[in-house]
């Protein structure tokens, strides 16, 4: 009987508690928006098992040897932890108070020392890094996946839309726009006592509006670790929301004949501009904002291999296999930040709502600086474009594409679209750079 009740009280029903239940919900939510609604389903899928597995009672998969250690050790282990730490603990609180005490000493921050001196006395007694734990270090923590993920993305990017009507870069930087209104609300509301957002924080929620997933991690990794789960996820279901969000912003701003305006062919692109375009973008972007350049970098490199014609295997690789195992574990990972004492939190929600504002800001945005562009300009163009320099990549660009043949059947926005999509993952990659560099 007694080892019966051993077995139970070590089972992860008996530990379950309503956080992890409710965050085991939400990974099952997040697996059906992905399989059964095909929301971002690359990425949901693996986040969303990623955050079952993390709070599962116990399995202590997404924590470090240390956490599991002030988890789930003894007493007698606790205050060996205590002593490594540089502290004490009170001897007439129960062991939950221990745990909480000894959490809040990592979570706050103490010597790297201290902290080194205490993994060892936790990895002494038995305990080891989490699988999640351990993919999160390798591919987020070091900054390595989102690189890997945008050199694979450039690597499928064509640049010819953007060459053959330069102008439309502006697009995909007006688009930009939504991410530092975005950073100033944030830090708006922390001013008025309705959220608490370090300035920090409130930079990685901004890049939300950006659109773009790989950089949102990216950038929250480096600015805000703590906040990676609810950023990411935000980021991801947005993007796969954009046919819903982005319309109503479209139609709101401009005009039926606006929508019907019709554009030119666009001219014909050479090889060489395509080869020379994505070592020009970068020198000129990093000479000035070195910060730009990791993600830029990749992102150049992969459009690089696909342009020059000479590794069509390194670019096969790039766009296929390679990209694919990357997301795998960048999913898995962001997964392991679904945690129940870190997302079930006021900051998540403020979160979501502060992403789709940046997301609906940065939409208005483009359609605006394209109508501005109207008035400057002796060749229209049609202001639904502007919508995809969010670098919902290729998405918003067929969003602006269905809403102009609801207005003109004949109008095929498509590879104009294109354009100022792909000038918003530059603007995306220099505003990131910026964050980092002022914040970072």
């Amino acid at each position: 009987m007694e080892k019966l009740l051993t077995l139970w009280h070590g089972s992860g029903l008996y530990n379950l508690n309503v956080g992890q239940a409710a965050m085991i919900l939400v990974g099952l939510v997040l697996l059906y928006l992905a399989i059964r609604k095909k929301f971002e389903p690359l990425l949901l899928v693996p986040i969303g098992f990623g955050g079952i597995l993390a709070n599962i009672p116990e399995a202590g998969l997404a924590l470090s040897a240390l956490e599991q250690a002030i988890e789930v050790a003894r007493p007698a282990v606790l205050q060996q932890l205590a002593t490594a730490l540089g502290t004490s603990l009170d001897p007439l609180a129960g062991a939950e108070a221990w745990r909480e005490t000894l959490k809040g000493l990592v979570k706050d921050g103490v010597a790297p020392e201290a902290l080194r001196a205490a993994r060892d006395v936790a990895v002494g007694v038995g305990y080891g890094d989490g699988m999640l734990y351990s993919f999160y270090k390798v591919a987020i923590a070091s900054g390595i996946a989102p690189l890997v993920i945008f050199m694979g993305v450039g690597a499928m990017t064509d640049f010819g839309p953007l060459l053959a009507n330069p102008r439309t870069l502006f697009l995909g930087a007006a688009a930009q726009f939504g991410i530092f209104a975005t950073l100033f609300g944030a830090v708006g509301l922390s001013a008025l006592g309705v959220m608490d957002f370090s300035l920090n924080q409130a930079a990685a929620i901004g890049i939300i509006g950006g659109a773009d997933g790989p950089t949102s991690i990216y950038v929250s990794s480096v600015l805000a670790p703590e906040l990676l789960g609810a950023i990411a996820v935000a980021a991801y279901a947005y993007m796969a929301l954009v046919p819903l969000i982005q319309p109503p912003i479209m139609k709101l701003l401009t005009s039926k004949r606006e929508r019907e305006i019709t554009m030119t062919q666009l001219r014909p692109v050479s090889k060489l501009e395509k080869v020379v375009f994505p070592v020009a973008i970068l020198l000129l972007v990093a000479f000035f904002l070195p910060d730009a350049a990791p993600l830029l970098g990749m992102f150049c490199f992969g459009n690089l291999m696909r342009e020059c014609g000479v590794v069509e295997r390194l670019s096969d690789t790039a766009q296929n296999s390679l990209i694919n195992i990357v997301t795998i574990f960048l999913g898995l990972s962001v997964g392991s930040k679904l945690m129940a004492d870190s997302f079930l939190a006021m900051e998540t929600l403020g979160i979501l709502g502060l992403g789709i504002v940046a997301f609906g800001i940065g939409t208005a945005a483009g359609v605006l600086m394209a109508k501005l562009m109207n008035l400057m300009s002796k060749m229209p163009i049609n202001p639904l474009i502007g919508a995809a320099g969010v670098s919902a990549v290729p998405m918003a660009a067929r969003v602006a594409n269905k809403v102009g043949l609801e207005s003109n059947p004949h109008n095929f926005l498509l590879m104009h679209a294109m354009g100022p999509n792909v000038a918003g993952v530059i603007g995306s990659a220099v505003a990131a750079g910026v964050m980092i560099k002022y914040l970072g």
